[in-house]
Protein backbone atom coordinates (compact mmCIF):
# COMPACT_ATOMS: atom_id res chain seq x y z
CA UNK A 1 0.00 0.00 0.00
CA UNK A 2 1.34 3.58 -1.20
CA UNK A 3 -0.31 6.32 1.19
CA UNK A 4 1.08 9.84 0.78
CA UNK A 5 4.69 8.63 0.29
CA UNK A 6 4.23 5.53 3.20
CA UNK A 7 4.52 2.25 2.66
CA UNK A 8 2.99 -0.49 4.47
CA UNK A 9 5.81 -2.44 6.00
CA UNK A 10 3.66 -4.77 8.62
CA UNK A 11 -0.32 -4.55 9.89
CA UNK A 12 -0.32 -1.16 11.32
CA UNK A 13 2.98 -0.34 10.50
CA UNK A 14 4.14 2.42 8.19
CA UNK A 15 7.34 3.61 6.88
CA UNK A 16 8.10 6.37 4.61
CA UNK A 17 9.42 5.66 1.30
CA UNK A 18 12.96 7.83 2.14
CA UNK A 19 13.36 6.39 5.57
CA UNK A 20 12.95 2.63 3.24
CA UNK A 21 15.85 3.62 0.89
CA UNK A 22 17.92 5.14 3.47
CA UNK A 23 17.79 1.23 5.43
CA UNK A 24 18.33 -0.75 1.82
CA UNK A 25 21.69 2.01 1.74
CA UNK A 26 22.87 -0.19 4.61
CA UNK A 27 22.89 -2.98 3.36
CA UNK A 28 25.15 -4.71 0.87
CA UNK A 29 24.66 -7.42 -1.30
CA UNK A 30 27.39 -9.84 -2.21
CA UNK A 31 26.28 -12.64 -5.05
CA UNK A 32 29.33 -14.95 -5.78
CA UNK A 33 28.34 -17.60 -8.04
CA UNK A 34 29.91 -20.65 -9.67
CA UNK A 35 31.93 -22.75 -7.09
CA UNK A 36 32.83 -21.29 -3.73
CA UNK A 37 36.06 -23.35 -3.33
CA UNK A 38 39.68 -22.79 -3.06
CA UNK A 39 40.14 -21.04 -6.77
CA UNK A 40 37.60 -18.55 -5.49
CA UNK A 41 37.50 -18.04 -1.70
CA UNK A 42 40.24 -15.68 -2.21
CA UNK A 43 38.39 -14.10 -4.61
CA UNK A 44 35.17 -13.76 -2.23
CA UNK A 45 37.39 -12.50 1.05
CA UNK A 46 38.97 -9.87 -0.98
CA UNK A 47 35.67 -8.62 -1.73
CA UNK A 48 34.37 -8.55 1.84
CA UNK A 49 37.46 -6.95 2.46
CA UNK A 50 36.65 -4.08 0.38
CA UNK A 51 33.44 -4.04 1.97
CA UNK A 52 34.73 -3.49 5.81
CA UNK A 53 37.28 -0.60 3.89
CA UNK A 54 35.44 1.25 1.79
CA UNK A 55 31.51 0.93 2.31
CA UNK A 56 31.50 2.44 6.17
CA UNK A 57 27.30 2.98 5.64
CA UNK A 58 26.90 -0.91 4.70
CA UNK A 59 25.80 -2.63 8.38
CA UNK A 60 24.85 -5.53 7.41
CA UNK A 61 26.38 -7.70 4.37
CA UNK A 62 23.96 -10.09 2.54
CA UNK A 63 25.94 -13.16 0.73
CA UNK A 64 23.08 -14.22 -1.68
CA UNK A 65 23.98 -18.02 -2.82
CA UNK A 66 21.24 -18.24 -5.68
CA UNK A 67 23.90 -18.39 -8.00
CA UNK A 68 26.13 -20.49 -6.18
CA UNK A 69 25.78 -24.28 -7.68
CA UNK A 70 28.72 -25.77 -4.95
CA UNK A 71 30.77 -24.72 -1.52
CA UNK A 72 34.39 -26.58 -0.14
CA UNK A 73 35.67 -26.37 2.93
CA UNK A 74 37.45 -23.33 1.69
CA UNK A 75 34.33 -21.43 0.41
CA UNK A 76 33.23 -22.33 3.90
CA UNK A 77 36.34 -21.26 5.47
CA UNK A 78 36.03 -17.84 3.40
CA UNK A 79 32.76 -17.24 4.49
CA UNK A 80 33.77 -17.73 8.30
CA UNK A 81 36.65 -15.37 8.29
CA UNK A 82 34.08 -12.79 6.30
CA UNK A 83 31.90 -13.14 9.30
CA UNK A 84 34.89 -12.54 11.60
CA UNK A 85 36.01 -9.43 9.97
CA UNK A 86 32.65 -8.03 9.49
CA UNK A 87 31.67 -8.98 13.60
CA UNK A 88 34.96 -7.29 14.28
CA UNK A 89 33.85 -4.09 12.13
CA UNK A 90 30.72 -3.99 13.79
CA UNK A 91 28.53 -4.95 11.03
CA UNK A 92 26.88 -8.31 10.45
CA UNK A 93 27.18 -11.05 8.28
CA UNK A 94 23.49 -12.56 6.77
CA UNK A 95 22.86 -15.75 3.84
CA UNK A 96 20.19 -16.14 1.77
CA UNK A 97 19.21 -18.91 -1.11
CA UNK A 98 21.20 -21.53 0.01
CA UNK A 99 20.96 -24.54 -1.68
CA UNK A 100 20.85 -27.91 -0.67
CA UNK A 101 24.03 -29.07 -0.90
CA UNK A 102 25.56 -25.63 0.92
CA UNK A 103 22.58 -26.51 3.47
CA UNK A 104 24.00 -30.19 4.05
CA UNK A 105 27.43 -28.45 4.59
CA UNK A 106 26.31 -25.66 6.88
CA UNK A 107 24.63 -28.22 9.28
CA UNK A 108 27.23 -31.12 9.34
CA UNK A 109 29.62 -28.75 10.51
CA UNK A 110 26.97 -26.41 12.97
CA UNK A 111 27.24 -23.33 10.82
CA UNK A 112 23.83 -23.17 10.65
CA UNK A 113 23.29 -22.45 14.11
CA UNK A 114 26.48 -19.59 13.62
CA UNK A 115 25.23 -18.07 10.75
CA UNK A 116 21.58 -16.30 9.98
CA UNK A 117 20.42 -18.04 6.84
CA UNK A 118 17.07 -16.45 4.86
CA UNK A 119 15.19 -17.97 2.10
CA UNK A 120 15.45 -15.41 -0.36
CA UNK A 121 16.19 -11.56 -0.35
CA UNK A 122 12.63 -11.01 -0.32
CA UNK A 123 12.35 -12.72 3.02
CA UNK A 124 15.62 -11.25 4.42
CA UNK A 125 14.33 -7.48 3.60
CA UNK A 126 10.75 -8.56 5.17
CA UNK A 127 12.33 -9.51 8.60
CA UNK A 128 14.57 -7.23 8.74
CA UNK A 129 12.89 -3.92 7.93
CA UNK A 130 9.64 -4.46 9.37
CA UNK A 131 11.61 -4.93 12.83
CA UNK A 132 12.12 -1.07 12.77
Amino acid sequence: MDYDGYILARPGHYLHKSLLKSMTHLVKVVQPSGSLDATKSQEFRQKISEIVERESGAKIVLVDFQDVTFMDSSGLGALVLAFKALRAADRKLVICSINEQIRILFELTGMDKVFEIFPNQEEFHKVTFSKN
